[in-house]
């Protein structure tokens, strides 16, 4: 498993988190991660898969087709690579203290990569300038 750069701390770095085969995982603080959830689902159609929420982190968890880690540059977050390893989308949180924000079957089985960065970048500006006018 590898994973791509990452300012967070609280990475998930156990393949058992991640439940599809082959999916990545990008991992990002849950306030930039909620806002990215609301842009998506905003957009046009659904675009925005399973989520995972991880309250002991305060992260959210996105999963993503795999292969996205070897591109994956999107500063302050994280993303995990499961090199194929075999899993299973199960409606049960897959770490304790953690829970599905999008579960499984109720979204599309992985969020678009190139959609997630856009949406990233936009909630980063958004958190940016509410915190500004503080």
């Amino acid at each position: 498993m590898a994973t791509s750069q990452s300012n967070d701390p609280c990475t998930y770095d156990d393949s058992s988190v991640l439940p599809e085969p082959g999916c990545d995982l990008v991992t990002v603080p849950a306030r930039q991660g909620l806002e990215a959830v609301d842009i998506l689902r905003r957009g046009a159609g659904d675009a925005v898969g399973p989520v995972l929420h991880d309250d002991e982190c305060d992260t959210l968890g996105f999963l993503v087709p795999p292969g996205t880690a070897a591109a994956w540059d999107v500063p302050g977050s994280t993303c995990t690579e499961t090199n194929g390893r075999g899993m299973r989308l199960d409606p049960q949180p897959p770490v304790k203290g953690s829970d599905w924000l999008l579960p499984p079957g109720d979204a599309d089985l992985a969020t678009d990569p190139a959609m997630l960065r856009r949406a990233l970048g936009e909630a980063a500006r958004l958190i940016e300038a509410a915190d500004s006018r503080r």
